[in-house]
């Protein structure tokens, strides 16, 4: 496989979760002892968290964009931002860089359209929830987002920034998290997709009893797929 660029630390959970998985399909693929090729540029998510808070997209751009400069400079064939909320800076990514970035959306609208689903719960930070970027790219493929009430945004939000982004994984959590996508559910939507790359570590497809989709996982296999050509 050709090596794979992870802008990461964003939060070092979900960056954890990405190099295990392409780790996996790699030694799916090849057999043992094969492993992947994996540059990371990794952040302290202290600070991106502070400049998120602030709103301070325009340094949030400059700083994603230096991290895919340095990674195709250091041999990547292609870059994922390991995390959903900051993509609301890839088109500052796709600027600076020749290789592939590919958008998590995209590659999580693909998987949805293969199930032929249209109406699914959009759950995430409230970044994710709130702003169009991921909403956007959903409607451009013909499906609806099912967006949780303010009260739900604020504590999936707040489990994931206090709980999941530390590694912190409560019972009491993951039952908020499945009485929520229970409730709408309940209002017509037909899957789920777990639009925060920390929340894999909470809820499971066992978990639930529609499609869930894992943007972590799919965006992971997008980037192997096109690697591994």
């Amino acid at each position: 496989m050709n090596k794979i660029g992870l802008i990461g630390g964003i939060t070092p959970e979900s960056t954890i979760l990405y190099y295990r998985i392409l780790n996996e399909l790699n030694t799916n693929s090849l057999g043992k002892p094969h492993s992947a090729k994996v540059v990371i540029n990794s952040f302290d998510f202290g600070e991106i968290s502070k400049l998120q808070k602030e709103s301070n997209w325009g340094q949030l751009n400059v700083l994603m964009a230096n991290s895919a400069k340095d990674l195709e400079n250091a041999g990547a064939t292609c870059i994922l931002i390991c995390a959903n909320t900051m993509h609301l800076c890839i088109e500052a990514v796709k600027n600076v860089v020749k290789i592939p970035v590919i958008h998590i959306a995209e590659a999580t609208s693909k998987s949805i359209l293969k199930k032929q689903l249209k109406k699914v719960i959009l759950l995430g930070t409230k970044y994710t929830m709130e702003k169009d970027f991921f909403v956007t790219i959903l409607n451009s493929f013909g499906i609806e987002a099912v967006i949780p009430e303010l009260e739900d945004r604020n504590e999936i939000h707040r489990i994931i920034y206090d709980e999941l982004a530390a590694g912190e994984i409560k019972k009491s959590s993951k039952e908020k998290y499945l009485s929520i996508i229970d409730k709408l559910l309940k209002n017509g939507a037909e899957g789920v997709i777990l639009g925060c790359t920390e929340i894999p570590l909470l809820i499971k497809q066992e978990d639930v009893s529609v499609p869930v989709f894992d943007t972590t996982k799919i965006h992971a296999t997008a980037a192997f797929n096109l690697v591994t050509k």
